[in-house]
């Protein structure tokens, strides 16, 4: 097994689901953990609860939209605990809606969290993670890899986070920077309910059956060891490994099964503009 010594972990997105599981598995292996989110109240209230179990959290309200509240979440780490060691972007939004019939500011939205988040986060956090030869995540999904229907703006944010952290990855190879694109199957969390809709609205329901979804403390238990291990990529699920792989050889077929997987979801958008 590899020792990872104490680090300046930050994640964003960390007031539930993905982000949240992985600040406090972190925290909980003695790591010091800065928690960002949008909503103060129950990022504080998050904090609290993780202090009283003996975690080292600063929280820091964060919109990952806007550029300068990323330099404050540097700056505000820095401050509080003298560098950056990892950095994990998880904040992101998903979308559920034809194109033909999507407001164009239902992707602008998704792409501004998602990609434009991970973008403003990695460049202000860089110079310390060089300075610490530390690790960037990125949290995608098999979207990433597979293109999913009804799902463009989503889609199109994980290729565009994969792609440009990758490229980090490139660039700053000789100066040690590790980075790892970790991509969870259908995991338990709220993004579905959040999904925006056509018009831009919250859907506010599941189209899938989330008791069968990995939950998101495997999730997080699988990121740590990927960081500790400094790993380039980690699939975490069976259907990802098997559609990823498929996908370099039979990119058709794969296509195919995503329309089908993505059409037995009840009240799917694709069907209906399809049947027309």
């Amino acid at each position: 097994m590899i020792y990872m010594k104490q680090k300046v972990v930050i994640v964003t997105g960390a007031s539930s689901g993905i982000g949240l599981a992985t600040a406090k598995y972190f925290a909980s292996e003695g790591h010091k953990v800065v928690i960002a989110a949008r909503n103060t109240e129950k990022l504080h209230a998050i904090a609290e609860e993780m202090r009283q179990q003996g975690m080292d959290v600063f929280p820091v309200t964060t919109d990952v939209t806007d550029e300068n509240a990323c330099k404050r979440l540097i700056d505000k780490t820095v401050e509080k605990y003298g560098g950056i060691d990892v950095l994990i972007n998880n904040a992101g939004i998903s979308m559920r809606a034809m194109l033909v019939e999507c407001d164009i500011d239902v992707i602008h939205r998704v792409m501004n969290v998602s990609f434009w988040g991970t973008v403003n986060c990695t460049k202000y956090a860089l110079p310390y993670i060089i300075e610490s030869k530390g690790n960037i995540v990125g949290i995608v999904s098999v979207a990433a890899y597979q293109p999913l229907p009804a799902r463009t703006g989503y889609t199109a944010a994980k290729f565009a986070i994969r792609g440009f952290l990758d490229t980090v990855r490139i660039e700053y190879r000789k100066l040690g920077v590790h980075v790892l694109i970790a991509a969870p199957g259908f995991v338990s969390t709220d993004i579905r309910l959040k999904a925006l809709i056509a018009d831009g609205s919250e859907q506010g329901m599941t189209p899938r059956d989330e008791t069968r979804m990995q939950s998101p403390e495997s999730v997080a238990k699988r990121i740590y060891k990927a960081v500790k291990h400094n790993r380039r990529s980690v699939v975490m699920s069976t259907l990802g490994f098997w559609t990823v792989l498929l996908r370099r050889f039979m990119p058709s077929f794969t296509d195919y099964e995503a329309y089908k997987m993505m059409t037995n979801e009840p009240e799917n958008p694709i069907e209906r503009i399809n049947d027309k």
